[in-house]
């Protein structure tokens, strides 16, 4: 059944209420407003660096939108960073795999840019965000080796990571070199109980995912600048998403360099992902975050009140993404010649 944005919209924004709602019952108005009297002033330059990320993610979403060649293509800056936003929201409150703002993503941007180049772009964001997730968790293992006395455990440990990173980073390379999506159709065709669905789909639907996977080329083989740019930028917020942690470690008088920063996000945001279908990273996040601290000789306790503060940084964001939603009209420009229907099979 085809469902029309407004309908996505609504249905996220009353999951995102009542997940706001969870939250706010599950760790206590009173807890909440304990802990932000403790961060004290550092709780402003907290919130504050997420909005500093969440810019450079859109400037990294708009590098990769942008064709010289196509008008239409060419966005409103605000618009993407709204679009940038939102669609973190819904995956935030999304459970399990926090998928939902990609299909948001899609719809949104399809009346601009046509259906083809927003599902491309969005893909191709997608896997951005993650190659730079990759790429930092490389560069955190010269840090590691480089700061942190490395016990065998510690030694075992990076190398795992420096394993699992380079055959993901090789991973992608091969994805911007040969596409994404008819590869993928050819492995659910594979798969049971949904084999004879996806083979349907992917017949019916050759020349959009040839065109999809044209996309993902062209990026990587023809548009390196903007490649580069938009995954310096991603890979850039990913070293401002440690400030959070610097901060909230100075508000408690935790002493704790730049360095340490970088390695406990890593290390924390590594912990997280393996357990990745956790909604909302419940648990796991105040976990990574205590292993982390304790590689590095910190107190482990102090993971639960960054951990704390850390998921009051994500209500508030939460809040200011669900008033996006719901109060701030999409930017996106229309484009006639752009809005040919969505296949009902191929509709989110």
């Amino acid at each position: 059944m085809k469902i029309s944005t407004q309908i996505y919209k609504a249905l996220f924004l009353v999951i995102g209420v009542l997940s706001l709602g969870y939250m706010i019952y599950g760790m206590g108005v009173e807890t909440i407003w304990q802990n932000i009297q403790k961060t004290g002033w550092w709780f402003l330059p907290v919130i504050g660096s997420w909005l500093v990320i969440y810019v450079l993610n859109a400037f990294a979403f708009q590098a990769i939108i942008e064709e010289p060649q196509r008008p239409e293509t060419d966005l409103p800056f605000w618009a993407v960073l709204r679009l940038t936003i939102t669609g973190y929201i819904i995956n935030y409150i999304t459970p399990f795999v926090a998928l939902g703002g990609e299909p948001y993503r899609i719809m949104e941007l399809k009346p601009a840019v046509g259906i083809q180049k927003a599902t491309s772009s969005v893909l191709l964001y997608s896997l951005m965000h993650m190659f730079s997730h990759v790429i930092f968790w490389l560069a955190s293992i010269v840090l590691i080796v480089w700061a942190v006395p490395l016990s065998p455990l510690m030694i075992g440990g990076c190398g795992v990571m420096l394993v699992i990173g380079l055959v993901l980073g090789f991973w992608f390379v091969r994805v911007y070199q040969r596409g994404f999506t008819v590869s993928t159709f050819n492995l659910l065709q594979t798969l049971p109980f949904i084999k004879i669905k996806a083979k349907a789909f992917a017949e019916e639907k050759a020349d959009t995912l040839q065109e999809i996977d044209e996309q993902i080329r062209i990026l990587y083989a023809e548009r390196k600048g903007r490649f580069h740019a938009s995954l310096w930028l991603e890979f850039v917020a990913r070293v401002v998403g440690c400030a959070e942690i610097y901060f909230t470690a100075q508000a408690i008088g935790l002493e704790m360099s730049v360095v340490q920063s970088l390695i406990v996000s890593s290390g924390s945001s590594l912990f997280a992902n393996v357990v990745f279908f956790f909604p909302m990273q419940l648990g796991t996040r105040e976990g990574g975050l205590a292993l982390a601290l304790r590689s590095i000789g910190l107190p482990s306790e102090a993971g639960l009140f960054i951990g704390i503060v850390m998921r009051i940084r994500e209500l508030v964001w939460i809040l200011m993404g669900l008033i996006l939603l719901k109060f701030t009209p999409n930017y996106l420009p229309k484009n006639p010649q752009k809005l040919e229907p969505m296949p009902e099979s191929a509709s989110f």
